[in-house]
């Protein structure tokens, strides 16, 4: 699934708290780093996990992460909330934005948290996070720790 840019914003997609803890936790995981660089995974990537049109040696301010963080957020909500057709509360979108922009709109369009989560099953579908904590076939503990956190941010506030 192609994610095009979104002309909305992060808001106007999930909502404003839920947009507030997308922003607060998404780079608490990624770091931001202000030069392109090789991720875990070997994948090119610049300011706060940004990886589209990444330039190896380009280097970035502040200023334009920011607005680099805003665009991708914003984008992988859109796709995220497309694939998903059933009401969620806060926690599901702040957890489901950020794990969408970690491993992209088609990987979780196709996962088990979205058809958990369509099917009316929400705490299967935040259960579901902790299958992606792996890059290839091996764990990877910060993968793991930062799933955990998305499912508890996920879980809270369903009943």
């Amino acid at each position: 699934m192609m994610t095009r840019p979104s002309n909305r914003s992060l808001a106007a997609i999930i909502g404003s708290v839920a947009a507030a803890g997308v922003l607060a936790l998404t780079p608490l995981f990624e770091g931001t780093v202000t030069k392109t660089y090789r991720d875990q995974g070997g994948v090119l990537t610049y300011c706060t996990g940004a990886t589209e049109d990444a330039q190896w040696g380009r280097t970035y301010t502040p200023e334009q992460c920011k607005a680099q963080l805003d665009r991708d957020l914003a984008r992988h909500a859109e796709g995220m909330m497309a694939c998903i057709h059933v009401p969620m509360a806060d926690g599901q979108k702040i957890a489901y934005t950020d794990v969408t922009y970690n491993i992209g709109v088609t990987a979780f369009c196709g996962s088990s948290m979205a058809r958990r989560t369509n099917a009316g099953d929400a705490g299967g579908g935040c259960e579901a996070l902790m299958a992606w904590n792996k890059i290839g076939i091996t764990e990877n503990r910060g993968l793991t720790r930062r799933r955990a956190a998305e499912r508890d941010i996920c879980l809270r506030g369903l009943e």
